[in-house]
């Protein structure tokens, strides 16, 4: 009886006595670290030349919400409280959460009120993402599909990538006290790697969203602009903004009426923060690296050691 009572207490979440021990020698391992060397961003990177992308077209968008449906089912999150066939959810403004990696806001058309303006909103992926440069374990990845990686076996749950990004994407799951986790759109990654393409682009029945290599709708995007200056303004968005991102969108307002933040930089946001980088104490950019390796390795560990209870209990039994 004892030992199952040691057993319980021996739980996934990581003792208080071994985090503490470990974190002091973290510390301990800082004081041997020199000058810290900004090496998260890669001078002059472009992006990877075949990567993938989408480009969403504002102006075909309905508002149908199909494509919150086909990221719903394709990502295995659980059914929302309100349905997707439901209007009642434009009226307020969303973001994407731990339950929505994808939403669909409405916004008043200035041109014709009686005609709304749909905005999709979802992970930009950018070319140099701002979350990955921020995150001190690198649980980000930049893959040369064009998706922007999340690993949750690193994240020790900073959220520096929260504050990091740009476009506001990132959320966090605050379901899990001890399992820390980000969460946000990866571009059906999976799907895209064995010839798919994502969910959403599959399921909008409108065209709205149109995936392919972002050279290629870059060049779609100018032709559409070009042959029909009525209907669009002259600019593709996500081709410079933050040093370019995957998702791009054309739309027939302007994109600060949609709530698109604007005025971004052309240069990824590393870039404008590098000379800060540089001259903040080592404490504080070596230490939480260190932090959050000390607890991956310590909640690995006890996930090996959960397992062979586990495997012991069941040979017992048997």
């Amino acid at each position: 009886m004892n030992k199952s009572k040691d057993n319980k207490k021996d739980s996934p979440a990581i003792s208080r006595r071994n985090f503490l021990i470990s974190s002091a020698a973290a510390i301990g391992g800082t004081a041997l670290l020199g000058s810290y060397k900004d090496a998260s961003a890669s001078k002059e990177f472009a992006g990877w030349p075949d990567r993938f992308g989408c480009l969403t077209d504002l102006t075909a968008c309905v508002g149908c919400r199909s494509c919150e449906k086909a990221c719903n089912e394709a990502n295995n999150l659980p059914k929302p409280g309100v349905q997707f066939d439901e209007g009642s959810v434009f009226k307020e403004k969303r973001r994407p959460t731990a339950q929505a990696y994808t939403v669909v806001n409405q916004y008043k058309n200035p041109k014709d009120v009686s005609k709304p303006i749909y905005r999709k909103i979802q992970c930009n992926h950018c070319n140099e993402p701002a979350c990955a440069s921020a995150c001190p374990i690198h649980a980000y990845t930049k893959t040369p599909e064009g998706a922007v990686l999340y690993d949750p076996e690193k994240c020790f749950g900073c959220r520096y990538c929260m504050i990091a990004c740009p476009f506001y994407v990132p959320a966090y799951d605050y379901e899990s006290a001890f399992e820390p986790k980000i969460v946000k759109c990866v571009m059906c990654h999976d799907r895209i790697k064995t010839g798919g393409i994502p969910a959403c682009a599959e399921a909008c029945p409108v065209g709205a969203v149109t995936f392919g290599k972002r050279n290629d709708l870059l060049k779609v995007a100018r032709k559409k602009i070009m042959e029909n200056p009525d209907r669009y303004i002259d600019h593709i968005y996500g081709e410079h903004e933050a040093g370019g991102t995957s998702w791009m969108y054309i739309s027939g307002v302007p994109f600060e009426q949609l709530d698109f933040p604007v005025n971004l930089p052309k240069k990824p946001l590393i870039e404008e923060t590098k000379g800060f980088l540089s001259a903040v104490p080592v404490v504080f950019t070596v230490w939480p690296a260190m932090f959050g390796m000390v607890y991956a390795a310590l909640r690995h560990r006890e996930e090996i050691e959960k397992n062979s209870r586990h495997k012991k209990e069941e040979d017992r039994h048997e």
